[in-house]
């Protein structure tokens, strides 16, 4: 038990700080309906649970092995989020204020996958973190830490999600707008900096 309490308190260090994936979570709650919403939440889920196991069993190390794998994911992650950011801040008023417009399912999946698995830092932290902590556990105790790793995502998603859902009828469409904008420009300058990023490894 002591080793799956540390696993959810170190997951949940891990997932909370503002970044991608909690813009992308807050924004789905504040412009879906509730139950999509929470659709959205349990991909985001998903794509984080199987980004811990991997850095939980070292896939950062194959990166920092492989350096021209971490250009190219750099290269297409900050394209793409750079996108995502311009998203964002090219959505109109008129259409926040229309009845919870839907995104499809394959653009959901997508986008969440990006947010989570298109930045190679996140690997790398997550790797340093989780990694690093799996060779001080003691034998048979790798289950539980990472389950309760996984359950501390599961948890702040969807209580991420609830929250938010709960006080979206509140959000004007102006207010939707200014709340766009702000995540358009972090994430716009989240994709810059990768791309610098990419610029500081080459040159």
């Amino acid at each position: 038990m002591p080793y799956f309490l540390q696993g959810l308190t170190m997951g949940l260090a891990y997932v909370a700080p503002i970044g991608l994936q909690n813009l992308f979570v807050i924004n789905s709650a504040l412009t879906h309906p509730r139950r999509r919403a929470m659709v959205t939440a349990l991909i985001v889920i998903f794509f984080d649970v199987t980004l811990a196991l991997a850095c939980f069993f070292g896939v950062g190390a194959v990166m920092e092995a492989l350096p021209w794998l971490q250009k190219v994911i750099l290269l297409a992650g900050s394209l793409i989020v750079i996108g995502i950011g311009i998203g964002l801040l090219r959505t109109e008023e008129e259409e926040l204020g229309q009845s919870q417009v839907e995104t499809s399912p394959r653009k959901t999946v997508t986008t969440a996958c990006v947010v989570t698995w298109f930045n190679p830092q996140a690997i790398i932290d997550g790797t340093m973190m989780l990694g690093a902590f799996r060779v001080t556990l003691p034998a048979g105790q790798s289950v539980p830490f990472i389950f309760g790793v996984g359950l501390a995502s599961c948890l702040w998603f969807t209580s991420v999600t609830l929250l938010i859902s709960l006080f979206s009828r509140r959000f004007n469409a102006k207010i939707l707008r200014t709340i766009d904008l702000v995540c358009g420009v972090v994430i716009v300058f989240y994709g810059a900096k990768l791309m610098m990023n990419l610029f500081a490894m080459v040159f």
